[in-house]
């Protein structure tokens, strides 16, 4: 089982909206992702938590949550987004950066642009991968 971690400073927009994309778009045998971040903040970004329900997917229960040594264990790849220097290292995995910016506060039509372009990204990642699930 492959485990993707989406790390970005505060698990509070993009690696929480890429986890979620990715987790409804991968293949559950096959690979799973997780999100975190290195200073978790209180909850999931309220523009956020739109944007993603006008997908159908619910972030409203999600909670922001530390990027640890415990929690990485285990992981196959970690891909961070737009954290520069504060972002992990965690030596062994498959490693990937994914330069987004932040949606805090932004506009919605701002964040919907953030989401589109981390879907598209989660998608190429589960085609390159055969990580989708297999059509009947």
């Amino acid at each position: 089982m492959n485990i993707v971690i989406f790390a970005c400073v505060h698990n509070a927009g993009r690696s929480q909206m890429a986890a979620a994309l990715f987790n409804a778009r991968a293949d559950a045998s096959k690979a799973r992702a997780i999100s975190a971040g290195t200073q978790p903040g209180e909850r999931v970004h309220p523009e956020v938590v739109a944007v993603m329900t006008e997908l159908g997917i619910d972030l409203a229960s999600a909670k922001p949550q530390k990027l640890t040594e415990e929690l990485a264990r285990g992981a196959t790849h970690l891909i961070t987004m737009g954290c520069g220097d504060a972002c992990p290292v965690v030596p062994g995995l498959s490693r990937g950066d994914w330069p987004l910016n932040d949606p805090k506060g932004r506009s919605i039509a701002e964040v919907r642009a953030i989401r589109d372009a981390i879907s598209a990204r989660v998608n190429d990642l589960v085609q390159s991968k055969d990580w989708q699930p297999v059509s009947s």
